[in-house]
């Protein structure tokens, strides 16, 4: 599968150093709006093609599939311009900027026959089938509660605070936590509680959020951009609890008893980094002819900014595209 990489910023340096180490995949072109900074990403990773504009990434027939890195609220754009050419597109979490942009850009991929996915890399590594199969096994007994938590301390980044770009913890973080709960909640929601605190910009510094799920599951979720958390999440049942020993890129399972007693462990170390596993299910869907993928279906990606709408919406903090 060859790449072409939208933006040139941390999140693709790691996905260029990820698709370096692929035996089914490379990456063949980075973009930037500086055709300097382009060139240089491609001298360190390695990348034969280097190119000063979006669209002229977009325009090289040589590229399979495209990887957008860019900020929240350009995703919805480039996204765009790239299914018009027929460019299969993972999009780098969050999806859009809000639940709006997110269907418009969902219904042209799929009238145009082309795959777009999310790069929500936390559905895709395969430890959370092994959490699925444990808790399903009833080793924890009936599961009542969720509980996630996901804090750094990256409040003076300019993506964060500027609204313009989508900004605030809920949208770069707090988008994982939600994903958890989706992942392992069991059933729809039916009751939302949440508070946040803002930066001076007016994007969500830090929040609390508790979520009812129909099946009687109660999830918490706290989210912060200006601490340093613990960033682990559990799965509490009757008997016993699970805990992932990080939100966003577990590696290890831990069933835990009364008293804090372990009982068990698993670990399931990344073959690259991590995100080796979202880009060979895009590549494995390609070959398909599959237009979303089953870790992350389109009904979900929409679901989850319909969420994050409604929270933003009941804090006050707004977007370009609302």
């Amino acid at each position: 599968m060859r790449v072409g990489i939208i933006g040139a910023g941390h999140i693709a340096e790691k996905a260029a150093a990820t698709l370096g180490a692929m035996s089914t995949a490379e990456c063949i072109a980075i973009a930037s709006r500086s055709l300097e900074k382009a060139a240089a990403f491609a001298s360190r990773f390695g990348i034969a093609r280097a190119y000063g504009s979006y669209d002229d990434l977009l325009a090289d027939p040589d590229i399979d599939f495209v990887y957008v890195a860019l900020p929240h609220t350009l995703h919805y754009g480039v996204t765009r311009a790239a299914i018009e050419r027929g460019k299969a597109c993972l999009v780098e979490k969050a999806f859009m900027a809000c639940a709006r942009e997110a269907r418009e850009v969902l219904g042209l991929a799929r009238s145009s026959g082309v795959l777009v996915a999310e790069a929500i890399w936390s559905r895709y590594l395969p430890i959370q089938d092994l959490a699925r199969e444990i808790i399903a096994s009833g080793a924890l007994g009936r599961p009542l509660a969720l509980r996630s938590s996901l804090a750094y301390n990256v409040g003076s980044k300019e993506r964060i605070l500027s609204p313009a770009l989508g900004g605030g913890a809920l949208l770069d973080l707090g988008v994982y936590n939600l994903n958890f709960v989706r992942m392992f909640g069991g059933a729809p929601i039916a009751s939302i509680t949440s508070h946040c605190t803002k930066f001076p910009t007016g994007t969500d510094a830090s929040e609390s959020i508790i979520l009812e799920l129909e099946n009687g599951v109660l999830a918490t979720i706290d989210v912060s951009a200006t601490t340093q958390g613990c960033n682990i999440s559990v799965v509490a049942g009757e008997t016993g609890y699970l805990v992932f020993n990080d939100t966003i890129h577990p590696t290890k399972l831990s069933l835990m008893r009364k008293g804090h007693l372990l009982e068990k462990e698993w670990e399931m170390p990344f073959e690259i980094n991590g995100f080796e596993y979202e880009f060979e299910a895009c590549r494995k869907a390609l070959l398909t002819g599959a237009l979303e993928l089953p870790q992350m279906p389109h009904e979900e990606i929409v679901l989850v900014m319909e969420l994050m709408d409604s929270l933003r919406r009941s804090w006050g903090v707004t977007f370009p595209c609302d």
